[in-house]
């Protein structure tokens, strides 16, 4: 979930359209490290090259629109399960809330029915940036939601909107938050064989991080134990709405942090623990993780590329992606800027749509 921030981009138009992105090849010889490996990837995949040094994508057009009568769609969170991709996203109508869908291919996916969470009596009033996995150890899914405070809801079945409970909070809101309107933002959980880490943002310059033992998830988190991950002395240079992965057969993890500037990207770094010191893998903004200067035919955003989530096929709490050809991404565009009745900037009047990301390096 985002901040009221100005508008900062070149505005560039265009007519929403619930269109499939056709994969394209890539350049190759252009000096772009390992750009040229994943010629001809596709939806059945690719070979596992690791982490590229730099990142090229190639955006969809604007590919799912908000739900009727929202202004936005944002924040998704998407996963494989049961033969269908399922997306569960924030949509602002009036206010904030969390809207659902689902369908078994991409082609389908500006036309798929959206459900509204807020039809579930437990899920009523303020929630949104959802993330959902599936707990292995309990065998049951999380859904997982700013209030402020982190919280989640749990089911035993993703495709339901009625099935998932009642909100619990994780957490109080941790004291060493400073210098934020917003408070923790953007919560984030994924787990190791031992403990379970939840990394979040305050629109602050600061990323901060809580852990819990694996065996005690959902509880243990004490606002107290909240650690800086890092810290970045302009607040538009490490955001908000982070994500992190493990790497599969790499034992290494990514996290990307989203960024303000001509624009918003993505930095990106990579560590091998998730506890441990983060290095820096593509994190400026003439060589992001995704943003402008690396991404072709994103220009239906007038905001850059923002707030999203990896396509995962693996649902669990380990947040497992391959560092493949067909690694994909599924973010946040807007196609209009909001402004108030005097002409100045409103965020939440912004209008999002979800686009995706597809490798060319």
């Amino acid at each position: 979930m985002k901040s009221n921030v100005p508008a900062m981009a070149r505005v560039v138009s265009l007519a929403l359209a619930g269109v499939v992105l056709a994969i394209s090849g890539c350049d190759s010889g252009d000096g772009g490290g390992s750009r040229g490996i994943c010629s001809g990837a596709n939806d059945a995949g690719g070979p596992s090259v690791g982490l590229p040094s730099k990142f090229w994508w190639t955006s969809s057009p604007a590919l799912i629109p908000p739900p009727s009568g929202a202004l936005s769609i944002k924040d998704p969170s998407v996963l494989f399960f049961d033969n269908k991709w399922h997306i569960y996203a924030t949509a602002y109508i009036s206010s904030y809330t969390m809207v659902y869908l689902d369908f078994a291919d991409w082609a389908d996916a500006g036309t798929a029915p959206q459900v509204l969470m807020s039809t579930n009596p437990n899920l009523t009033g303020y929630k949104c940036a959802p993330q959902v996995f599936y707990f292995a150890p309990s065998a049951t899914w999380y859904l997982i939601y700013q209030t402020q405070e982190p919280a989640y809801s749990t089911s035993t079945n993703p495709s339901d909107v009625d099935s998932w409970s009642a909100m619990t909070r994780f957490m109080s809101m941790p004291s060493i938050i400073e210098n934020s309107q917003t408070g923790g933002i953007d919560y984030w959980v994924i787990c190791d064989d031992v403990h379970c880490h939840m990394f979040f943002s305050a629109d602050n310059g600061a990323l901060y991080r809580n852990q819990t033992a694996k065996a005690d998830f959902p509880n243990g988190f004490d606002p107290n134990a909240t650690v800086i991950v890092m810290q970045a002395s302009q607040s538009f240079d490490l955001f908000e709405a982070s994500n992190v992965y493990r790497i599969e057969d790499q034992n290494q993890y990514l996290l990307i942090v989203e960024a303000l500037g001509k624009g918003r990207y993505f930095r990106s770094w990579t560590s091998d623990r998730l506890d441990g010191t983060w290095t820096p893998l593509a994190d400026s903004q003439s060589t992001p993780f995704a943003g402008y200067a690396n991404v072709a035919g994103a220009d239906w955003s007038n905001d850059g590329i923002s707030h999203g989530e990896m396509l995962r096929d693996n649902p669990d709490e380990t947040m497992t992606i391959e560092a493949s050809c067909n690694m994909r991404y599924l973010f946040q565009g807007r196609t209009r800027a909001g402004k108030n009745a005097d002409g100045s900037d409103n965020y939440e009047l912004n209008e999002y749509s979800l686009g995706l990301l597809t490798p060319a390096w």
